[in-house]
């Protein structure tokens, strides 16, 4: 056994789809504890498994039970993080204390690449991945965006989350050695928008085409992972300019009662959700729902190149 792997519990349908060869996609819990309200936080974690298993790829829901991370949780456990009260967002640094407490944890983008990349799953579906916080000079940087840096999994997303400096995300991005592949655009999605009128150096038009270069950059020893950019489906995508008045009163008021940390991300969203009708929240679910479908058809894109080899 090696170190560690007490603690790292993949369950069978995922380690044997891995051990043939076969299409696995990672899914992360903080979506489903933190981003979404109930039950519609449930009822999503329950179509993006569908979604996935449909496309003929095993489904890898990651979080932390019981003193153990699981890669493959059922639907049971799923419901728990939906409907648990109290429920530890988990990113990378907060994976030891949280096995060590044996509580209910969920993780984030950072700790889900973590996890994924021990467990050798090389595509995650989120929505979005986190960045740079606003504010000139902040030095408030998601660790998102240094486990990219490490772990060679690609993570299909509609870009950062829109209340983010997405400039400067894409700059460290880029100081990072990380990859931004536009899937269908040559634009830097904004989340809930289809474009933030931040240019991409690559773009591809299908998932053979992504995969090409994820195995490409792989082959050639790079460990980094990269960033699948996918617009949220027209139907669902917001106006960019009303979003942003929303996201500048929300982040008025996190100034205001002197919010910090882990806790501003969920108090923004539930804001916009509240500013929006629930617009929001639709969006996300789209996005998601999306990004699932994108991520899947790479898997297989990618299981299909490996096959070959």
């Amino acid at each position: 056994m090696r170190r560690g792997e007490e603690r790292l519990e993949i369950r069978p349908a995922v380690a044997e789809a891995l051990s043939a060869g076969r299409p696995v996609v990672a899914l992360e819990t903080t979506v489903i504890a933190q981003g979404l309200p109930h039950p519609r936080n449930l009822e999503t974690a329950r179509r993006l498994d569908q979604i996935l298993r449909a496309a003929g790829v095993v489904p890898a829901a990651v979080g932390v039970l019981d003193g153990r991370v699981v890669v493959g949780l059922d639907a049971g456990e799923l419901a728990r993080f939906a409907e648990a009260d109290e429920v530890m967002k988990v990113s990378r640094r907060d994976l030891g204390p949280c096995l060590a407490g044996g509580g209910l944890g969920a993780t984030t983008v950072a700790a889900t690449l973590y996890c994924a990349a021990r467990a050798g799953i090389a595509v995650f579906a989120t929505g979005g991945i986190g960045g740079v916080h606003r504010g000139a000079g902040s030095l408030d940087v998601s660790a998102d965006l240094i486990e990219l840096a490490r772990r060679p999994v690609a993570v299909v997303c509609a870009g950062a989350k829109a209340i983010l400096d997405l400039p400067r995300t894409l700059e460290v991005l880029e100081t990072q050695g990380v990859p931004v592949i536009g899937y269908g655009t040559a634009v830097f999605p904004a989340f809930y928008s289809r474009e933030s009128g931040l240019a991409l150096e690559t773009r591809v038009d299908d998932a053979a085409a992504a995969a090409a270069i994820l195995r490409a950059q792989w082959d050639l020893g790079m460990a980094c992972g990269a960033v699948v950019a996918v617009p949220p489906p027209v139907e669902a995508a917001l106006d960019p300019g009303t979003v942003e008045s929303w996201i500048a009163a929300a982040l008025a008021e996190v100034a205001a009662a002197g919010i910090v940390g882990k806790a501003v991300t969920p108090f923004v969203l539930q804001r916009l959700n509240e500013a929006s009708g629930g617009r929001t929240v639709a969006a996300n679910v789209a996005l998601l729902e999306n990004n699932a479908r994108v991520a899947a058809e790479l898997a297989a894109a990618l299981a299909g190149v490996l096959s070959r080899r």
